[in-house]
């Protein structure tokens, strides 16, 4: 397992390693986050593992943007595209219609973890790199007293600026909007919001 600090090298090194199927804990602008490459199954029930979480629980994607997000296959109603717009990057997760099911998508507003995502085609399964039930790390020393010693590689970016998990909000197919967990970004601040207030109706 290697520890190390956010630089052009380690980018490179945790790309290869997520792109052949390895784990990875890095920093984000919420909480840190233990990766897997979407299209490595084995990776991710391997972070599932690590991290104790029930099999029935998602595993949602960090994504480098909206092209990233409808390439994987996620339908977009305009509801979610205002939310998009006025939160994106940011600290909300969006739960959009994506095939025959759905999927949990976040951009985030952290330099590093962008880069990270689009050296591994856009999307990468990334959930809060702490054991299930436990408080999300906010440094990389919390995340590797967690589930760092599991990680191929922990990338210590300083303190989590946010330090609290994403707002979950569900888009349907029609538009119909749900928050499934209130997190950085009060509920009340999404239904007042202007910009996005014709989503609600």
């Amino acid at each position: 397992m290697l520890i190390t600090t956010p630089t052009t090298e380690t980018l490179a090194t945790a790309a290869d390693l997520l792109n052949s199927g390895r784990v990875v804990v890095l920093p984000t602008d919420t909480v840190y986050g233990i990766a897997a490459h979407p299209a490595c199954p084995e990776a991710v029930e391997r972070i599932r593992a690590i991290k104790g979480r029930a099999e029935d629980k998602p595993v949602a994607l960090l994504a480098s943007g909206t092209q990233a997000v409808t390439a994987f296959g996620a339908a977009m109603p305009p509801a979610a595209q205002k939310l998009a717009a006025a939160y994106w990057p940011g600290a909300m997760t969006l739960v959009l219609p994506c095939g025959n099911s759905c999927e949990g998508f976040r951009v985030p507003d952290h330099a590093f973890a962008l880069a990270l995502l689009e050296a591994c085609g856009g999307t990468l399964r990334v959930t809060s790199a702490n054991l299930s039930g436990s408080m999300p790390a906010l440094s990389a020393a919390a995340a590797l007293r967690d589930v760092g010693l599991e990680a191929d590689m922990v990338i210590d970016g300083g303190v989590s600026p946010g330090g609290v998990a994403s707002t979950v909000v569900r888009v349907s197919a029609d538009g119909a909007i749900r928050i499934l967990r209130e997190g950085a970004i009060a509920a009340s601040a999404i239904i007042s919001s202007a910009r996005i207030q014709s989503a609600f109706l």
